[in-house]
């Protein structure tokens, strides 16, 4: 497994050092192609019952197949790792979901293209994509060009390469790929889109957005997450990993939806420390990770310009010694809100707000005290006007099937709900892609001392034409 993960991300990032090096070749796009068609807001047809393929079954993938298995109206048809071992155990805890409906799930082990025939052999509707980084978009295309929609574990790609690739074949097969952002769907973040939408923060100027998470501790993983990311963190140096913070606040400002799409990125990092004194302290010196110059800074900070003028700030750092945060801040004319500790800034007169909103944030003043934050119990009636009705149905259900507090939960059946239901998935296409290459277009950017990229415009100028997410209920 090892071996192969290292050949994997060696030839990955073989492929990726020449796309940073002709960056500028594939970021504008060329016409559409005969036959294919934009996905912006797309709707598939209907499905009563959802069959759905598994690759991948290591930590993100138990979520998963778990989750799914216990939505009606699935079927788990086929589960793939390379571990048979592990893809029999997961094949267990889906019977014990419902043994009946998922009665005839095959397994699929042993060899690095197995996933090629169980798509083959049992033509799913739906495709799951939990793999290393590097197989996230070879393995969605397979998918898409089998049949099926796929949804795809973050970043949907690691090149702009990889990103047109993914666009095109979907667009030719008219099958989904999004990506399963899951902080999209924890409350807070819904509450802050719900008021967003309700125009309680007033015209949407700046966002501020960050994945905070140590986990240099993956590199004792012998067989998961840190046996393939190590080298990402090694050998790159960027913005790896944005898609946490910048998912929620893209949606809020309706980036890639009619108002407003991504414009141009400048992007710093950090000496790289960290990751190498963990190194040092907690391996022999003759072991692999003493042996890699760690060349990505410990923390990334990136500034992103909207083609309205408007700038998101985005960081990533999961190697310093920082307690953990998703900051996730939006702004506007009219006040601010703010996560990690959720809290709120507003400016309103008397009579401007729900009443109850209103002498939470103002008490007995006649305007809300913008200069100071409102938060803990004082938020109580900003979720009672507020809480996003999505999160008011699927609270106790998410609760019971949990996963990162429930938003794991909700963002499944989601998935599945849309399918069944005909609508447009809550992620389409070109934001997964979008959010996903401010990765290497980062890398690009701290290769040129900060210079300014450009984002692609992956909907060839339709995101015009796109509605913004609406308030699901």
């Amino acid at each position: 497994m090892e071996s192969n993960n290292r050949r994997s991300f060696l030839k990955t990032m073989t492929a990726a050092g020449a796309g940073i090096a002709a960056l500028s070749n594939v970021s504008q796009a060329a016409d559409r192609p005969k036959g294919a068609k934009y996905m912006g807001g797309f709707i598939a047809p209907k499905l009563d019952k959802v069959r759905i393929a598994i690759i991948g079954c290591g930590a993100r993938g138990g979520t998963h197949y778990h989750h799914l298995s216990a939505i009606a109206n699935t079927e788990i048809v086929g589960i793939c790792d390379l571990h048979k071992g592990r893809a029999e155990n997961a094949k267990k805890r889906v019977l014990k979901n419902d043994a009946t409906r998922h009665a005839n799930v095959k397994v699929y082990a042993g060899d690095k293209d197995i996933y090629k025939k169980m798509l083959a052999e049992l033509k799913p509707d739906l495709v799951y994509v939990i793999t290393p980084w590097e197989l996230h978009a070879p393995m969605a295309i397979d998918a898409m060009e089998a049949g099926a929609h796929v949804c795809v574990e973050v970043p949907l790609c690691l090149t702009v390469e990889e990103a047109w690739q993914i666009v095109n074949v979907s667009e030719k097969t008219q099958k989904h790929c999004m990506m399963l952002e899951n902080v999209n769907y924890g409350r807070d973040e819904l509450l802050f889109l719900n008021m967003c939408r309700r125009g309680v923060f007033g015209e949407l100027l700046h966002g501020e957005a960050a994945y905070i998470h140590e986990l240099r501790n993956q590199m004792n993983d012998n067989n998961s997450t840190g046996s393939w990311r190590t080298y990402h963190y090694a050998n790159r140096n960027g913005n790896l990993y944005p898609t946490h913070g910048l998912g929620p606040v893209a949606q809020y400002m309706n980036l890639c939806r009619t108002d407003d799409n991504f414009g141009r990125i400048t992007s710093f990092s950090t000496p790289a420390r960290g990751r190498a004194l963990y190194a040092k302290k907690h391996f022999a010196p003759d072991h692999k990770w003493n042996k890699l110059e760690f060349k990505g800074g410990d923390l990334s900070t990136s500034i992103i310009k909207t083609t309205m003028g408007k700038t998101i700030m985005c960081q990533w750092d999961e190697t310093s010694p920082r307690p953990y945060s998703r900051h996730n801040m939006i702004q506007g004319t009219k006040g601010i809100g703010n996560g990690f500790p959720t809290r709120i800034a507003l400016d309103y007169s008397k009579g401007e707000l729900p009443e109850a909103v209103f002498t939470a944030l103002a008490g007995d003043k006649d305007h809300t005290n913008f200069h100071g934050w409102t938060q803990g119990d004082k938020l109580k009636a900003v979720y009672a006007e507020y809480d996003h009705p999505l999160y008011t149905r699927m609270k106790a259900d998410a609760a019971k099937m949990g996963g990162h507090g429930g938003m794991d939960f909700i963002m499944n059946f989601r998935v599945i709900e849309a399918l069944r239901e005909g609508q447009p998935l809550d992620q389409n296409l070109y934001e997964g892609i979008q959010w996903s290459v401010v990765g290497p277009l980062s890398e690009a950017s701290v290769a040129q001392d900060g210079a300014s990229v450009a984002f692609p415009d992956f909907t060839r100028g339709n995101w015009k034409t796109t509605p913004p997410l609406p308030i699901i209920d």
